[in-house]
C-alpha cells in the first residue's frame, strides 16, 4: 500500500475517533436516547426573550405536551396544536384561529416537537461550564451551527447529568436576541386524552378562521 494511502487512512481514523469521542456529543446522545425511550413528555417551563440593545425583555410561563411530532403548547395566552401535518393557533383574546401547514424551511425555528432532538444534526459541539443549580449538577454543551448563514450565533444546552434530561436552553441570535427556556417540571408517559392533539372546530364556532397555505 502506498505511503500516501496509509497517511489518508490514518488521518481519517484520527478525525473519526475525535468526533466519536467528543464529550459534548456523547452527552447529548445520552439525552436523545433517554428522550426517545418515552411515549410522551409533558413540560412546564419559563420562557424569557430579551435584547439589551433594544431594551426589550419578555417573560412568561407555558406548558407543552409532546408525543412524536404531535404537540399541544400553551404560551402567551395562545394554544398551538400540531397533529403532525397541520398547525392550529388558537387565540381566545382575538377570537381567531390561524390554520397552517408545517413549514420545513424554518430550519432556525426550534419548535416543541424539535426541542428535545434539534441538536442531533447541524451543529458543532463543545463542553461548556458546569453549574450546581438548586442541588442539581447541570452540564452545559455549546452548540454552534455548521451553516454560516444561520441566524443563530450559538446555543447553550443545560443537561441534568443525573437524569439526562434537558434543564434549560439558551439561544443567542446574531441580532443580539437571547431566548432562554427553563424547564420547571418534566413528566413522562402520562395518560393522554385521545383528542389532545385534535382541533375540535365545534368549540370555536364564533371564531374567525384564517387559513394560510
Amino acid at each position: 500500500m502506498k505511503i500516501k494511502n496509509i497517511l489518508l487512512i490514518l488521518c481519517f481514523s484520527i478525525t473519526f475517533n475525535a468526533i466519536a469521542q467528543n464529550p459534548g456529543k456523547t452527552l447529548l446522545n445520552e439525552v436523545s436516547k433517554k428522550v426517545k425511550s418515552y411515549n410522551n413528555i409533558a413540560l412546564d417551563f419559563k420562557f424569557v426573550l430579551e435584547n439589551a440593545s433594544e431594551n426589550m425583555k419578555q417573560e412568561t410561563k407555558g406548558d407543552v405536551v409532546m408525543q412524536g411530532e404531535n404537540y399541544r403548547l400553551n404560551i402567551f395566552g395562545v394554544t398551538r396544536i400540531f397533529n403532525g401535518k397541520t398547525l392550529y393557533n388558537i387565540s381566545p383574546e382575538d377570537e381567531e384561529i390561524t390554520i397552517s401547514t408545517k413549514n420545513e424551511d424554518e430550519e432556525d425555528t426550534i419548535t416543541p416537537s424539535k426541542m428535545l432532538s434539534f441538536y442531533e444534526d447541524g451543529y458543532m459541539y463543545d463542553m461548556d461550564i458546569e453549574q450546581n443549580i438548586k442541588g442539581r449538577k447541570i452540564q452545559y454543551v455549546k452548540l454552534t451551527p455548521i451553516d454560516s448563514n444561520s441566524e443563530i450565533n450559538y446555543i447553550l444546552l443545560g443537561v441534568d447529568t443525573q437524569t439526562k434530561h434537558i434543564y434549560n436552553l439558551i439561544q443567542v441570535g446574531k441580532n443580539g436576541t437571547k431566548t432562554t427556556l427553563t424547564v420547571n417540571s418534566f413528566r413522562t408517559n402520562e395518560p393522554l386524552s385521545k383528542t389532545l392533539f385534535t382541533f375540535e372546530a365545534d368549540k370555536y364556532t364564533d371564531y374567525y378562521i384564517n387559513k394560510i397555505d
